[in-house]
Protein backbone atom coordinates (compact mmCIF):
# COMPACT_ATOMS: atom_id res chain seq x y z
CA UNK A 1 0.00 0.00 0.00
CA UNK A 2 1.35 3.43 -1.00
CA UNK A 3 -1.29 5.50 0.79
CA UNK A 4 -1.98 7.42 -2.42
CA UNK A 5 -5.54 7.83 -3.66
CA UNK A 6 -6.35 5.08 -6.17
CA UNK A 7 -8.28 6.22 -9.25
CA UNK A 8 -9.44 3.41 -11.53
CA UNK A 9 -10.93 4.19 -14.94
CA UNK A 10 -12.71 1.26 -16.64
CA UNK A 11 -12.97 1.65 -20.40
CA UNK A 12 -10.41 3.14 -22.76
CA UNK A 13 -12.77 4.86 -25.19
CA UNK A 14 -12.98 8.56 -25.98
CA UNK A 15 -13.94 9.55 -22.43
CA UNK A 16 -11.96 6.99 -20.42
CA UNK A 17 -8.64 7.29 -22.22
CA UNK A 18 -8.78 11.08 -22.25
CA UNK A 19 -9.51 11.16 -18.52
CA UNK A 20 -6.80 8.63 -17.61
CA UNK A 21 -4.26 10.52 -19.75
CA UNK A 22 -4.96 13.88 -18.12
CA UNK A 23 -5.12 12.40 -14.62
CA UNK A 24 -1.81 10.63 -15.20
CA UNK A 25 -0.16 13.83 -16.42
CA UNK A 26 -1.50 15.81 -13.48
CA UNK A 27 -1.40 13.39 -10.55
CA UNK A 28 0.52 10.32 -11.65
CA UNK A 29 3.57 12.31 -12.71
CA UNK A 30 3.90 13.88 -9.26
CA UNK A 31 2.86 10.63 -7.51
CA UNK A 32 -0.06 12.40 -5.85
CA UNK A 33 -2.43 9.60 -6.88
CA UNK A 34 -2.32 6.19 -8.55
CA UNK A 35 -4.18 6.21 -11.86
CA UNK A 36 -5.10 2.92 -13.56
CA UNK A 37 -6.89 2.33 -16.85
CA UNK A 38 -8.62 -1.01 -17.44
CA UNK A 39 -9.69 -2.21 -20.88
CA UNK A 40 -10.15 -5.62 -22.46
CA UNK A 41 -8.44 -4.46 -25.67
CA UNK A 42 -4.81 -3.48 -26.09
CA UNK A 43 -5.31 -0.54 -28.44
CA UNK A 44 -7.68 2.40 -28.85
CA UNK A 45 -9.28 3.82 -31.97
CA UNK A 46 -11.70 6.76 -31.99
CA UNK A 47 -15.13 5.16 -32.35
CA UNK A 48 -16.63 7.75 -34.75
CA UNK A 49 -14.05 6.58 -37.31
CA UNK A 50 -15.02 2.91 -37.29
CA UNK A 51 -17.13 3.33 -40.41
CA UNK A 52 -13.94 4.35 -42.25
CA UNK A 53 -12.20 1.22 -40.97
CA UNK A 54 -15.12 -0.91 -42.19
CA UNK A 55 -15.07 0.74 -45.61
CA UNK A 56 -11.29 0.43 -45.92
CA UNK A 57 -10.62 4.17 -45.91
CA UNK A 58 -8.57 3.94 -42.73
CA UNK A 59 -5.90 1.48 -41.63
CA UNK A 60 -6.27 0.80 -37.91
CA UNK A 61 -2.55 0.19 -37.58
CA UNK A 62 -1.80 3.79 -38.50
CA UNK A 63 -4.22 5.33 -36.00
CA UNK A 64 -4.44 2.93 -33.06
CA UNK A 65 -3.14 4.06 -29.68
CA UNK A 66 -1.25 1.34 -27.80
CA UNK A 67 -2.54 1.44 -24.22
CA UNK A 68 0.62 0.07 -22.61
CA UNK A 69 2.94 2.53 -24.35
CA UNK A 70 0.55 5.44 -23.86
CA UNK A 71 0.18 4.66 -20.15
CA UNK A 72 3.95 4.64 -19.67
CA UNK A 73 4.29 7.97 -21.48
CA UNK A 74 1.55 9.61 -19.39
CA UNK A 75 2.29 8.23 -15.94
CA UNK A 76 -0.65 5.90 -15.40
CA UNK A 77 -0.96 2.13 -15.34
CA UNK A 78 -2.78 0.01 -17.88
CA UNK A 79 -4.31 -3.33 -16.93
CA UNK A 80 -5.83 -5.65 -19.52
CA UNK A 81 -9.09 -7.30 -18.57
CA UNK A 82 -12.85 -7.14 -18.82
CA UNK A 83 -14.78 -6.00 -15.76
CA UNK A 84 -17.19 -8.72 -14.68
CA UNK A 85 -18.32 -7.48 -11.28
CA UNK A 86 -18.12 -4.83 -8.58
CA UNK A 87 -17.70 -5.29 -4.82
CA UNK A 88 -18.66 -1.91 -3.38
CA UNK A 89 -18.06 -2.94 0.23
CA UNK A 90 -14.46 -3.92 -0.45
CA UNK A 91 -14.14 -1.21 -3.13
CA UNK A 92 -12.84 -3.63 -5.73
CA UNK A 93 -13.68 -4.36 -9.34
CA UNK A 94 -13.53 -7.94 -10.57
CA UNK A 95 -11.69 -8.68 -13.82
CA UNK A 96 -12.00 -11.76 -16.00
CA UNK A 97 -8.96 -13.68 -17.14
CA UNK A 98 -7.54 -12.68 -20.54
CA UNK A 99 -6.36 -15.11 -23.20
CA UNK A 100 -4.25 -14.96 -26.35
CA UNK A 101 -5.31 -16.07 -29.84
CA UNK A 102 -4.28 -19.66 -29.05
CA UNK A 103 -6.45 -19.78 -25.94
CA UNK A 104 -3.57 -19.55 -23.46
CA UNK A 105 -4.14 -17.49 -20.34
CA UNK A 106 -2.30 -14.17 -20.31
CA UNK A 107 -3.64 -12.68 -17.08
CA UNK A 108 -5.68 -14.50 -14.42
CA UNK A 109 -9.02 -13.45 -13.02
CA UNK A 110 -8.33 -10.95 -10.29
CA UNK A 111 -9.64 -8.04 -8.21
CA UNK A 112 -8.44 -4.44 -8.49
CA UNK A 113 -8.96 -2.03 -5.56
CA UNK A 114 -10.03 1.59 -5.96
CA UNK A 115 -10.83 4.72 -3.95
CA UNK A 116 -12.47 6.47 -6.91
CA UNK A 117 -13.96 4.37 -9.69
CA UNK A 118 -14.90 5.86 -13.05
CA UNK A 119 -16.89 3.58 -15.37
CA UNK A 120 -16.58 4.61 -19.02
CA UNK A 121 -17.27 1.39 -20.90
CA UNK A 122 -19.24 3.06 -23.70
CA UNK A 123 -22.09 1.41 -25.55
CA UNK A 124 -22.84 -1.29 -28.09
CA UNK A 125 -25.46 -1.77 -30.78
CA UNK A 126 -28.93 -2.78 -29.59
CA UNK A 127 -30.43 -5.53 -31.75
CA UNK A 128 -33.76 -5.39 -29.85
CA UNK A 129 -33.84 -9.19 -29.93
CA UNK A 130 -34.30 -9.26 -33.71
CA UNK A 131 -33.88 -12.83 -35.00
CA UNK A 132 -30.76 -13.49 -37.05
CA UNK A 133 -28.81 -10.37 -36.11
CA UNK A 134 -26.17 -12.13 -34.04
CA UNK A 135 -25.75 -14.88 -36.64
CA UNK A 136 -25.86 -12.96 -39.92
CA UNK A 137 -25.11 -9.27 -39.27
CA UNK A 138 -21.97 -7.44 -38.17
CA UNK A 139 -22.07 -4.49 -35.79
CA UNK A 140 -19.50 -1.70 -35.80
CA UNK A 141 -18.86 -1.37 -32.08
CA UNK A 142 -15.17 -2.33 -32.08
CA UNK A 143 -12.19 -2.12 -34.46
CA UNK A 144 -12.19 -5.93 -34.69
CA UNK A 145 -15.78 -5.90 -35.95
CA UNK A 146 -15.05 -3.13 -38.45
CA UNK A 147 -12.00 -4.96 -39.79
CA UNK A 148 -13.97 -8.20 -39.95
CA UNK A 149 -16.61 -6.57 -42.12
CA UNK A 150 -13.97 -5.06 -44.40
CA UNK A 151 -12.29 -8.42 -44.90
CA UNK A 152 -15.63 -10.02 -45.72
CA UNK A 153 -16.37 -7.26 -48.23
CA UNK A 154 -13.02 -7.56 -50.02
CA UNK A 155 -13.24 -11.36 -50.01
CA UNK A 156 -16.76 -11.22 -51.46
CA UNK A 157 -15.53 -9.02 -54.31
CA UNK A 158 -12.52 -11.26 -55.03
CA UNK A 159 -14.75 -14.33 -54.89
CA UNK A 160 -17.21 -12.79 -57.35
CA UNK A 161 -14.38 -11.84 -59.71
CA UNK A 162 -12.83 -15.33 -59.61
CA UNK A 163 -15.99 -17.39 -60.08
CA UNK A 164 -16.87 -18.79 -63.50
CA UNK A 165 -20.52 -17.78 -63.33
CA UNK A 166 -21.76 -14.19 -63.56
CA UNK A 167 -22.35 -12.28 -60.33
CA UNK A 168 -25.61 -13.52 -58.81
CA UNK A 169 -28.44 -11.12 -57.91
CA UNK A 170 -27.81 -9.97 -54.34
CA UNK A 171 -24.30 -11.46 -54.20
CA UNK A 172 -22.58 -8.09 -53.85
CA UNK A 173 -25.43 -6.28 -52.14
CA UNK A 174 -24.84 -4.65 -48.75
CA UNK A 175 -27.70 -3.79 -46.38
CA UNK A 176 -26.99 -1.28 -43.62
CA UNK A 177 -29.65 -1.29 -40.90
CA UNK A 178 -29.90 1.97 -39.01
CA UNK A 179 -29.61 5.39 -40.63
CA UNK A 180 -28.04 7.29 -37.79
CA UNK A 181 -24.62 8.89 -38.28
CA UNK A 182 -22.75 5.56 -38.39
CA UNK A 183 -24.99 3.88 -40.95
CA UNK A 184 -25.33 6.94 -43.17
CA UNK A 185 -21.61 7.68 -43.17
CA UNK A 186 -20.85 4.02 -43.86
CA UNK A 187 -22.94 3.72 -47.04
CA UNK A 188 -21.34 6.86 -48.47
CA UNK A 189 -17.84 5.56 -47.74
CA UNK A 190 -18.70 2.13 -49.13
CA UNK A 191 -19.97 3.63 -52.37
CA UNK A 192 -16.56 5.18 -52.96
CA UNK A 193 -14.27 2.45 -51.63
CA UNK A 194 -15.99 -0.48 -53.36
CA UNK A 195 -15.36 1.25 -56.67
CA UNK A 196 -11.70 1.66 -55.80
CA UNK A 197 -11.47 -2.04 -54.92
CA UNK A 198 -13.16 -3.04 -58.18
CA UNK A 199 -10.75 -0.79 -60.11
CA UNK A 200 -7.67 -2.61 -58.74
CA UNK A 201 -7.88 -5.41 -61.29
CA UNK A 202 -11.30 -6.87 -60.51
CA UNK A 203 -12.52 -6.06 -64.01
CA UNK A 204 -15.24 -8.72 -64.05
CA UNK A 205 -17.21 -6.69 -61.51
CA UNK A 206 -19.33 -3.81 -62.80
CA UNK A 207 -19.81 -1.51 -59.80
CA UNK A 208 -22.89 0.22 -61.19
CA UNK A 209 -24.55 -3.09 -62.06
CA UNK A 210 -23.27 -5.61 -59.50
CA UNK A 211 -22.76 -3.52 -56.36
CA UNK A 212 -25.79 -2.24 -54.50
CA UNK A 213 -26.08 -0.44 -51.15
CA UNK A 214 -29.34 -0.24 -49.22
CA UNK A 215 -29.81 1.91 -46.11
CA UNK A 216 -32.75 0.81 -43.93
CA UNK A 217 -34.30 3.01 -41.23
CA UNK A 218 -37.36 2.35 -39.05
CA UNK A 219 -38.06 6.08 -38.55
CA UNK A 220 -39.68 8.30 -41.15
CA UNK A 221 -36.36 9.89 -42.14
CA UNK A 222 -32.64 9.21 -41.97
CA UNK A 223 -30.46 10.92 -39.36
CA UNK A 224 -33.41 11.42 -36.98
CA UNK A 225 -31.17 13.13 -34.42
CA UNK A 226 -30.26 16.06 -36.70
CA UNK A 227 -32.45 18.85 -38.11
CA UNK A 228 -34.79 17.75 -40.89
CA UNK A 229 -33.13 20.09 -43.37
CA UNK A 230 -29.83 18.21 -43.01
CA UNK A 231 -31.63 14.89 -43.31
CA UNK A 232 -33.23 15.92 -46.59
CA UNK A 233 -29.91 17.20 -47.99
CA UNK A 234 -28.22 13.89 -47.21
CA UNK A 235 -31.15 11.92 -48.65
CA UNK A 236 -30.74 13.79 -51.91
CA UNK A 237 -27.02 13.15 -52.06
CA UNK A 238 -27.38 9.42 -51.35
CA UNK A 239 -30.04 9.13 -54.03
CA UNK A 240 -27.73 10.92 -56.44
CA UNK A 241 -24.96 8.35 -56.02
CA UNK A 242 -27.32 5.40 -56.29
CA UNK A 243 -27.79 4.35 -52.66
CA UNK A 244 -31.28 2.99 -52.03
CA UNK A 245 -32.79 4.45 -48.86
CA UNK A 246 -35.79 2.79 -47.25
CA UNK A 247 -37.45 4.67 -44.38
CA UNK A 248 -40.40 3.55 -42.26
CA UNK A 249 -38.91 0.09 -42.71
CA UNK A 250 -38.75 -2.04 -39.57
CA UNK A 251 -36.54 -5.12 -39.74
CA UNK A 252 -38.09 -8.32 -38.39
CA UNK A 253 -35.36 -10.80 -39.32
CA UNK A 254 -31.85 -10.92 -40.75
CA UNK A 255 -31.16 -13.90 -42.98
CA UNK A 256 -27.99 -15.15 -44.68
CA UNK A 257 -29.24 -13.82 -48.02
CA UNK A 258 -30.97 -10.62 -46.93
CA UNK A 259 -33.25 -8.71 -44.61
CA UNK A 260 -36.95 -9.30 -43.98
CA UNK A 261 -39.10 -6.24 -43.27
CA UNK A 262 -42.29 -5.89 -41.21
CA UNK A 263 -44.35 -5.04 -44.30
CA UNK A 264 -43.37 -8.34 -45.89
CA UNK A 265 -40.70 -6.84 -48.11
CA UNK A 266 -37.32 -8.47 -48.54
CA UNK A 267 -33.98 -6.74 -49.21
CA UNK A 268 -31.48 -9.15 -50.83
CA UNK A 269 -27.99 -8.81 -49.35
CA UNK A 270 -25.17 -11.21 -48.54
CA UNK A 271 -23.48 -8.63 -46.30
CA UNK A 272 -25.47 -6.94 -43.54
CA UNK A 273 -24.38 -4.30 -41.03
CA UNK A 274 -26.43 -3.62 -37.90
CA UNK A 275 -26.09 0.03 -36.85
CA UNK A 276 -29.48 0.58 -35.18
CA UNK A 277 -29.89 1.54 -31.55
CA UNK A 278 -27.41 1.65 -28.66
CA UNK A 279 -27.27 0.20 -25.20
CA UNK A 280 -24.65 -0.08 -22.48
CA UNK A 281 -22.89 -3.45 -22.05
CA UNK A 282 -24.86 -6.17 -20.28
CA UNK A 283 -22.24 -6.39 -17.52
CA UNK A 284 -23.59 -3.12 -16.11
CA UNK A 285 -27.09 -4.49 -15.53
CA UNK A 286 -27.55 -3.84 -11.78
CA UNK A 287 -23.81 -4.26 -11.26
CA UNK A 288 -22.93 -3.99 -7.58
CA UNK A 289 -26.50 -3.01 -6.81
CA UNK A 290 -26.15 0.30 -8.68
CA UNK A 291 -29.19 1.88 -10.33
CA UNK A 292 -29.41 1.20 -14.06
CA UNK A 293 -31.86 1.88 -16.89
CA UNK A 294 -33.44 -0.75 -19.12
CA UNK A 295 -30.61 -0.06 -21.59
CA UNK A 296 -28.08 -0.93 -18.86
CA UNK A 297 -26.89 2.66 -18.42
CA UNK A 298 -25.76 3.69 -14.94
CA UNK A 299 -28.01 6.41 -13.53
CA UNK A 300 -25.88 9.32 -12.34
CA UNK A 301 -26.39 12.55 -10.43
CA UNK A 302 -25.43 15.94 -11.93
CA UNK A 303 -22.00 15.43 -10.32
CA UNK A 304 -21.62 12.27 -12.48
CA UNK A 305 -21.61 10.13 -9.33
CA UNK A 306 -23.87 7.09 -9.38
CA UNK A 307 -27.07 7.49 -7.38
CA UNK A 308 -26.20 4.79 -4.84
CA UNK A 309 -22.46 5.20 -4.37
CA UNK A 310 -20.55 8.52 -4.32
CA UNK A 311 -17.26 6.68 -4.91
CA UNK A 312 -18.43 5.37 -8.29
CA UNK A 313 -18.74 7.70 -11.28
CA UNK A 314 -19.98 7.00 -14.82
CA UNK A 315 -19.26 9.04 -17.95
CA UNK A 316 -19.83 8.69 -21.67
CA UNK A 317 -22.39 6.47 -23.39
CA UNK A 318 -22.85 4.20 -20.36
CA UNK A 319 -24.05 7.07 -18.14
CA UNK A 320 -27.70 8.15 -17.90
CA UNK A 321 -28.01 11.80 -16.89
CA UNK A 322 -31.08 13.99 -17.32
CA UNK A 323 -30.13 17.38 -18.74
CA UNK A 324 -31.98 19.98 -16.63
CA UNK A 325 -32.02 22.38 -19.58
CA UNK A 326 -34.03 20.02 -21.80
CA UNK A 327 -35.50 17.45 -19.43
CA UNK A 328 -34.11 14.74 -21.73
CA UNK A 329 -31.13 12.42 -21.21
CA UNK A 330 -27.73 13.67 -22.33
CA UNK A 331 -27.29 11.96 -25.73
CA UNK A 332 -24.69 9.19 -26.21
CA UNK A 333 -22.39 11.23 -28.42
CA UNK A 334 -18.65 11.83 -28.58
CA UNK A 335 -18.97 15.49 -27.62
CA UNK A 336 -20.88 14.55 -24.44
CA UNK A 337 -18.18 12.02 -23.49
CA UNK A 338 -15.45 14.61 -24.08
CA UNK A 339 -17.26 17.23 -21.99
CA UNK A 340 -17.86 14.81 -19.12
CA UNK A 341 -14.23 13.69 -19.06
CA UNK A 342 -13.12 17.33 -19.00
CA UNK A 343 -15.57 18.16 -16.23
CA UNK A 344 -14.49 15.25 -14.06
CA UNK A 345 -10.84 16.19 -14.52
CA UNK A 346 -11.60 19.70 -13.31
CA UNK A 347 -13.50 18.34 -10.30
CA UNK A 348 -10.84 15.85 -9.24
CA UNK A 349 -9.05 18.36 -6.93
CA UNK A 350 -12.34 18.78 -5.04
CA UNK A 351 -12.80 15.01 -4.94
CA UNK A 352 -9.31 14.40 -3.54
CA UNK A 353 -9.75 17.18 -0.98
CA UNK A 354 -13.18 15.99 0.12
CA UNK A 355 -14.92 19.15 -1.06
CA UNK A 356 -18.36 19.25 -2.78
CA UNK A 357 -18.39 18.66 -6.53
CA UNK A 358 -19.87 21.08 -9.05
CA UNK A 359 -22.65 19.78 -11.34
CA UNK A 360 -22.00 18.94 -14.98
CA UNK A 361 -23.63 21.08 -17.66
CA UNK A 362 -23.93 19.67 -21.16
CA UNK A 363 -23.64 21.97 -24.15
CA UNK A 364 -24.81 20.76 -27.54
CA UNK A 365 -22.51 22.18 -30.22
CA UNK A 366 -24.47 20.61 -33.07
CA UNK A 367 -23.92 17.69 -35.43
CA UNK A 368 -21.64 16.92 -38.33
CA UNK A 369 -22.14 14.08 -40.80
CA UNK A 370 -19.30 13.13 -43.14
CA UNK A 371 -20.17 11.54 -46.47
CA UNK A 372 -16.56 10.86 -47.35
CA UNK A 373 -15.23 12.64 -50.41
CA UNK A 374 -18.74 13.59 -51.51
CA UNK A 375 -19.43 16.23 -48.87
CA UNK A 376 -19.86 16.94 -45.17
CA UNK A 377 -22.93 18.61 -43.70
CA UNK A 378 -23.82 19.81 -40.25
CA UNK A 379 -25.34 22.39 -37.96
CA UNK A 380 -23.55 24.44 -35.34
CA UNK A 381 -25.62 25.23 -32.27
CA UNK A 382 -25.39 28.80 -30.98
CA UNK A 383 -22.49 29.53 -33.32
CA UNK A 384 -23.58 33.12 -33.99
CA UNK A 385 -25.62 34.95 -31.32
CA UNK A 386 -27.50 31.88 -30.26
CA UNK A 387 -28.62 30.91 -33.75
CA UNK A 388 -28.14 27.58 -35.48
CA UNK A 389 -25.91 27.71 -38.54
CA UNK A 390 -26.13 25.07 -41.28
CA UNK A 391 -22.82 24.29 -42.96
CA UNK A 392 -21.72 22.05 -45.82
CA UNK A 393 -18.79 21.36 -48.10
CA UNK A 394 -15.16 22.16 -47.38
CA UNK A 395 -15.75 24.17 -44.22
CA UNK A 396 -17.92 21.41 -42.74
CA UNK A 397 -15.30 18.84 -43.72
CA UNK A 398 -12.60 20.84 -41.95
CA UNK A 399 -14.79 21.09 -38.86
CA UNK A 400 -15.37 17.32 -38.93
CA UNK A 401 -11.66 16.59 -39.24
CA UNK A 402 -10.91 19.02 -36.42
CA UNK A 403 -12.98 16.89 -34.03
CA UNK A 404 -10.55 14.01 -34.46
CA UNK A 405 -7.59 16.37 -34.14
CA UNK A 406 -9.04 17.67 -30.87
CA UNK A 407 -9.32 14.09 -29.62
CA UNK A 408 -5.71 13.39 -30.62
CA UNK A 409 -4.55 16.63 -29.01
CA UNK A 410 -6.22 15.65 -25.74
CA UNK A 411 -4.23 12.40 -25.79
CA UNK A 412 -0.88 13.40 -27.29
CA UNK A 413 -0.49 17.18 -27.07
CA UNK A 414 -0.23 19.80 -29.80
CA UNK A 415 3.31 19.16 -31.03
CA UNK A 416 2.93 15.43 -31.54
CA UNK A 417 -0.36 15.90 -33.40
CA UNK A 418 1.19 18.56 -35.61
CA UNK A 419 4.15 16.33 -36.47
CA UNK A 420 1.89 13.35 -37.10
CA UNK A 421 -0.36 15.42 -39.38
CA UNK A 422 2.61 16.64 -41.39
CA UNK A 423 4.00 13.11 -41.72
CA UNK A 424 0.67 11.75 -42.96
CA UNK A 425 0.41 14.57 -45.50
CA UNK A 426 3.78 13.49 -46.92
CA UNK A 427 3.10 9.74 -46.97
CA UNK A 428 -0.54 9.58 -48.10
CA UNK A 429 0.47 9.81 -51.76
CA UNK A 430 2.58 6.65 -51.48
CA UNK A 431 -0.10 4.50 -49.82
CA UNK A 432 -3.16 2.81 -51.35
CA UNK A 433 -6.29 4.95 -51.11
CA UNK A 434 -8.24 1.94 -49.87
CA UNK A 435 -7.03 -0.93 -47.72
CA UNK A 436 -7.22 -4.15 -49.75
CA UNK A 437 -6.55 -6.79 -47.10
Amino acid sequence: MTGRHRIVVVGGGAAGLQLATKLGDRYGRRKEAEVTLVDRSRTHIWKPLLHEVAAGSMDVGHHAVDYLHHAHAHHFRYRIGQMTGLDRERREILLAASYDAEGREVTPARALPYDTLVIAVGSASNDFGTPGVKEHAIALDTPDQAERFHRRLVNAMIRAHAQDDPVRPGQLHVAVIGAGATGTELVAELHRTTRHVAATGLDRIDPDKDLKLTLIEAADRILPAVPERLSQDVMGLLAGIGVEVRTNARVTEVRPDGVLLADGGFVPAELTVWAAGVRAPDVLREIGGLETTRNNQLVVLPTLQTTRDPDVFAIGDCAHLIDPATGAPVPPRAQAAHQQATHLLRQMPNRLAGRPLAPFRYRDFGSLVSLGEYTTVGNLMGFIRGKNVFIAGLFARMMYQSLYKMHQQALHGTWKVALDTAARALTRHTEPRVKLH
